[in-house]
């Protein structure tokens, strides 16, 4: 879990080199929030990203690396970090869970700053994350940590900020002054308990997080444990996407970037064949760019040191070191082709006599770290449950990963203990994966740091290692089954449970006595499509594990993950059907679950939503405010219903028969809730739900579904049933009378 404020990291704390050169370049480095601010001429109108308020005249200071951008009153008082130290600040990494490419309004990237509208941008479903396409790989995981992780589990939580983004009218929870801003990314907001603060009132409050205005109906994540690791994060929340479409997305955005990287090139060298004095160049940050083709363009002059253009570098890549610890190697085609870029022949010593960039220079360039002898190393223990606490290890060429653990356990006080008993962990702290790899105790550790900056330069300041326990504990997984034939053989059902077993290890344990969470459906096929959107918002007001799409499983998954909730309450986002459909699967499994009969509100999302309108929410949703709506669901009352279980018995022969002896059609049990019919309106009913299952993008108004309806039902008129000739009509063993009829309705509700 984030708390990236109010924290200085020690990489923030820049080298006496690094200080001349801002000095001489005119930069001024604070040594809390990590920004390279140096005064610019403005040529449009600006906003103060500290206060929000404009910037009178032409001159203001703006970040090398972020583009931060303050008045030069505010220098003294910036809180807000720079990009550059947000992974350092993580406690807990989180992988993002990023959607597919769109266009943002009225929103701002979390990396460069910048607004989204000029280009395709992408944004977590889970947290309010919105980057760049490009920013992508920039952005740290800090995404909302939502259910228990091995050694992190904790009893309280803190708040969990995301900077920027806010509405106009958001008020800080201190000053009670206003905080949101549509013009610059300003102010922060928690995003369990919704408080949102300036940031400069934030040292004001505490830590700890009570969940806000739902915290009785949020599932707390130390309550959720995930019995099985082997899924990726769209299965962790039901999102619907498989490992399939995950690969073909992943190189969707490779290609998405390649694209955006040649065409900012050719702008790039465009521009620069304009301006005579300037060149652009590809820069690279290590093989794996070189491999993938993902660069990052910088503009320096013609004639100009190498040290200006790998300063120009390492802030296209967020890197915030010592110019000076690096360098730029030539690229050639080799390069694709070569697994040891740097020992080149020729390469480096050709790379290292070039101080001067000419007009001969090559146009593509390799960021490289320049070979340490020794090197400090941060080790995180993995049993601390708060603070981004680390021990510092000099490392040297002899230096072993079993040496570092005796040195940690030493400073921790703990040198008593079996060294065996522990495991030093590398964890890749991606955007969209947080990976960890357990280290051998005979491995070379500073060979290690040096090839994970041979693959890339950016990883390295991804890149953690913790220390912790080794834990030899089995998992048990406890799964329900239903709907499987009868004679499917056990091989098959084997095969069936090793294939969706992964994705089904969920189970909720240890809820406060106070609490009753809210178990949520959304049908995002019902009314006017509406559900996709809804989902993005209940996840990111609610814990994402109680959030349950159902087109992606059905409900008997999230009843399923309930099933030991002693008390909780249910929220159905959609039509009647919709409704019927999560009614009838809690019926058939109720005994199975600890609250057998919980309550169930309505989100009326379908076309004709008579059950919503009798039960007072509504006939339609039509855009109302998320919050609002948990609101009147924890304040709804409850009210009893009937429903009715009604038995078809057609007696129809079915096709087919053993010796001779006809079969009857075995009967069918429907549940009713709001109506049953037999004749022209469930003939109407079936024609437009089978035309919506061919083409569902048609069915995206609300309006026009009822048009559908007028427009089948008129051409239904002309046909006539005589249903009288074939119903019989029996009500407490007596017969009634059918006049001629089109249809027969039985009615539950009263109108």
């Amino acid at each position: 879990m984030a708390d990236n404020w109010g924290r200085a990291s020690p990489n923030g704390s820049p080298s006496p080199s690094r200080e001349k050169a801002a000095a001489a370049g005119g930069h001024r480095r604070h040594l809390g929030h990590g920004h390279r601010l140096r005064k610019v001429t403005l040529s449009k109108p600006t906003f103060c990203q500290h206060c929000t308020d404009f910037i009178w005249g032409l001159g203001g200071f703006e970040c090398d690396l972020c583009n931060f951008m303050c008045h030069e009153k505010c220098l003294r008082n910036v809180k807000t970090l720079c990009s550059c130290l947000a992974p350092n600040l993580v406690q807990i990494p989180v992988a993002h869970c990023l959607g597919a490419p769109a266009q943002y309004k009225k929103k701002f990237c979390a990396v460069c700053r910048r607004q989204l509208e000029e280009s395709l941008a992408t944004r977590c479903e889970v947290c309010e994350l919105h980057v760049h396409v490009d920013c992508g790989p920039f952005a740290c995981s800090d995404c909302r940590r939502c259910h228990q992780d091995g050694q992190y589990d904790r009893e309280s939580y803190h708040h969990h900020w995301r900077e920027g983004n806010l509405s106009s009218a958001a008020r800080c929870d201190v000053c009670k002054k206003s905080c949101g801003s549509s013009e610059v990314l300003s102010g922060i907001r928690c995003e369990w308990c919704g408080i949102a603060v300036h940031a400069d009132c934030y040292s004001s409050l505490t830590p700890e997080c009570n969940f806000g205005r739902f915290r009785k109906m949020i599932l707390p994540p130390n309550c959720v444990r995930v019995c099985v690791r082997n899924f990726t994060k769209f299965h962790c929340f039901r999102i619907s996407e498989n490992a399939q479409i995950e690969s073909v997305a992943d190189e969707t955005d490779d290609d998405n970037l390649n694209m955006w990287n040649q065409a900012s090139y050719k702008d790039a060298h465009s521009a620069s064949t304009t301006d005579s004095g300037k060149q652009s160049l590809k820069i690279f940050d290590g093989s794996d760019a070189v491999k993938r083709n993902q660069f990052r363009l910088i503009t320096v002059p013609r004639i100009s040191k190498t040290e200006e253009a790998v300063e120009a570098a390492l802030r296209v890549y967020y890197i915030p070191d010592d110019p000076q610890e690096y360098e730029l190697q030539t690229f050639t085609q080799d390069s694709l082709y070569s697994d040891d870029i740097m020992n080149r022949n020729g390469g480096w010593m050709e790379s290292k006599n070039l101080s001067v960039f000419r007009d001969t220079i090559p146009e593509a360039w390799i960021l490289r770290a320049k070979p340490r002898d020794c090197e400090i190393v941060k080790i995180y223990p993995g049993w601390l449950k708060f603070g981004v606490a680390y021990i510092s290890i000099p490392v040297n060429i002899e230096t072993t990963v079993k040496a570092i653990i005796q040195e940690v356990l030493l400073q921790l006080g703990r040198q008593d203990e079996n060294i065996e008993d522990f495991e030093l962990v590398e964890v890749v702290m991606g955007c969209k994966q947080v990976q960890c790899v357990v280290l051998s105790q005979l491995e070379l550790m500073l060979g290690k740091l040096q090839n994970i900056r041979k693959i890339s330069v950016r990883q390295m300041n991804q890149t953690r290692f913790y220390i912790k326990k080794k834990q030899n504990s089995m998992e048990q997984v406890n799964l329900l089954l239903m709907g499987l034939p009868p004679q499917m053989a056990r091989d098959e059902c084997l095969t069936l449970l090793q294939r969706h077993i992964e994705i089904n290890g969920f189970q909720v344990t240890q809820l406060p006595q106070d609490s009753y969470p809210l178990l949520l459906f959304v049908n995002p096929k019902s009314g006017a499509l509406k559900g996709r959107e809804l989902l993005y918002s209940f996840r990111k007001l609610l814990n994402p594990h109680q959030v349950f799409d159902l087109s992606n499983g059905g409900p008997l998954s999230g009843l399923h993950t309930f099933r030991e909730v002693p008390y909780f309450r249910i929220l159905v986002c959609g039509g009647d059907g919709t409704v019927g459909w999560v009614l009838g699967v809690l019926e058939e499994i109720r005994h199975k679950l600890n609250c057998p009969v919980p309550p169930v509100a309505v989100l009326p999302l379908g076309t004709g939503n008579d059950l919503a309108r009798v039960l007072r929410w509504g006939p339609g949703y039509s855009g109302e405010d998320p919050f609002s709506i948990l609101v009147a669901v924890d304040e709804a009352e409850e009210v009893l219903m009937d429903r009715w279980t009604i038995l078809l018995d057609a007696q129809e022969v079915v096709d087919g028969s053993e010796n001779g002896v006809p079969e009857l059609e075995p009967p069918k049990i429907v549940q009713m809730n709001n109506y049953c019919g037999i004749g022209i309106d469930a003939e109407l009913s079936l024609d437009f739900h089978q035309a919506r299952e061919e083409d569902p993008d048609k069915f995206n108004s609300r309006f026009h579904n009822k048009g559908v309806y007028v427009k089948v039902g008129l051409q239904k008129i002309s046909h006539t049933r005589s249903l009288h000739k074939d119903l019989k009509l029996q009500v407490d063993d007596h017969e009634v009378a059918l006049p001629n009829i089109e249809g027969l309705i039985f009615l539950n509700i009263p109108r």
